[in-house]
């Protein structure tokens, strides 16, 4: 008896919905895009251009710039940054799929999201990063010691839906993790993001590698996110990963100095490119507002 393949939509076109686009597509599944404007004609004239070890190559995609409410896929992915998550799953809310990924942040939990596409909704985080430079991607993804994309139910029950999800990506050797409390991670990663990232900006614009390796920087991101997530915990949400525990009782200097590093390596440099940060902060605003609306509902103050 055949195995019935995945029908997959990768809704949003950008560095996390091209890599995974073109892993599921290098595993034989059945992969569209969904892409606009600029993004869309590449796709279709070109491909999914990316670079493999020096060589750019191309891989043949499915694009779409509009979806039907009848286009129907046993997975859809949104890809998108946490700012753009809304209008993306109202974009979604009348199509008749089922399974709604959304692979973002959230700070302030699903309510809102669950009233847009009810219990289709599945939480998930990207494992992968990079960026697009002249419209060819450039991937990276790190073995599964160091990150995985986690994906599992609000309710923390292992689902059928989960279990096939986990062999979507088994098929695509991708790194994967199925959490049991995706809220609490979400937050926490929310909460990192903002320290780490927030750090690099100064009213709203980027600041200069020169400051960004200082110490003073390093230590805005260690007091902000030790600050964070003691907050979180005394909102009731769970640290996870627990590593960021460590944080808490590691001393202030240790951790100025760990930042110091990270300010200074190849990632966070790549992250720094004007057409990156920009759009990275945007994000980080909106993470920073919701999660201090959360915890202003909890009575928490920072």
């Amino acid at each position: 008896m055949a195995v019935k393949q995945n029908r997959v939509l990768i809704f949003g076109a950008g560095v996390i919905g091209s890599i995974y686009a073109m892993k599921f597509i290098e595993a034989g599944i059945d992969v569209t895009m969904f892409a606009r404007s600029n993004r869309f004609k590449t796709l279709k004239e070109n491909g999914l251009q990316y670079n493999d070890k020096g060589a750019v190559k191309s891989i043949k995609v499915n694009v779409i710039d509009t979806l039907e409410n009848d286009d129907v896929y046993d997975y859809i992915f949104i890809t998108v940054r946490y700012d753009q998550s809304e209008s993306a799953l109202l974009a979604l809310k009348d199509n008749q799929s089922k399974n709604i990924v959304t692979m973002t942040n959230n700070s302030i939990g699903f309510s809102t999201w669950q009233d847009i596409v009810g219990d289709r909704l599945l939480p998930a985080f990207p494992g992968v990063g990079g960026q697009i430079k002249d419209g060819i991607l450039n991937a990276r993804i790190p073995p599964k010691v160091l990150v995985a994309t986690m994906f599992g139910e609000i309710s923390g029950l292992e689902t059928e839906r989960v279990k096939n999800l986990a062999k979507l990506f088994k098929t695509a050797k991708l790194p994967y993790e199925i959490n049991k409390d995706m809220n609490a991670y979400l937050i926490t990663h929310s909460v990192s993001d903002i320290a780490l990232l927030g750090g690099l900006y100064f009213e709203n614009n980027t600041i200069d590698e020169e400051v960004a390796t200082t110490r003073k920087t390093a230590h805005k991101i260690t007091i902000t996110l030790k600050a964070y997530l003691r907050g979180i915990q005394k909102a009731g949400v769970a640290i996870n990963p627990s590593a960021f525990k460590i944080a808490l009782k590691c001393p202030n200097l240790i951790l100025d100095f760990f930042f110091m590093m990270w300010v200074s390596s190849k990632m966070v440099k790549d992250m720094m490119l004007p057409d990156y940060a920009n759009s990275a902060n945007n994000e980080v605003v909106k993470l920073n507002n919701d999660l201090l609306k959360f915890l202003s509902q909890k009575d928490v103050t920072l």
